[in-house]
């Protein structure tokens, strides 16, 4: 679907998360930022800002990140900015699984055999995509 549709993955995985392993081809702009001081995870206040920079709302977008809960979350928030075109990745890029049972849910890019690589890319990182958006 990436390739053949036009679509690009942004994961919306922390920085980290998505440079141990992402989806080939997959930009990173995450949702939430690990707070140095406390360790938890706080919001990437800007998530919009850097979105909206480098990608119009016409964009066909996946959004995916480990399991599906941000990227719903990232979804919903793109929507309600006027994205027209935006898919939430189920399972993520890890997979699902139910607590209770240990049933495999819905199965994630990478436990489907899909491409995947890892590392930070020069244009697709988030330092990259940041900058276009005029952070530093």
């Amino acid at each position: 679907m990436q390739s053949e549709g036009g679509y690009t993955y942004v994961d919306v995985r922390s920085v980290t998360e998505y440079e141990q392993g992402h989806a080939e081809g997959a930009h990173n702009v995450p949702l939430l930022h690990r707070d140095a001081q406390t360790g938890q995870m706080a919001p990437n206040v800007d998530f919009l800002v850097v979105m909206q920079a480098n990608y119009a709302s016409d964009a066909k977008l996946l959004i995916g990140c480990q399991v599906g809960g941000r990227s719903a979350r990232a979804a919903q928030l793109l929507a309600a900015q006027g994205y027209t075109d935006v898919v939430n990745v189920k399972g993520g890029f890890g997979g699902y699984r139910d607590p209770a049972t240990g049933q495999v849910v819905d199965e994630g890019w990478a436990p489907a055999g899909l491409p995947v690589e890892s590392g930070d890319s020069d244009a697709a990182g988030y330092e990259a995509l940041r900058t276009k958006a005029g952070g530093s």
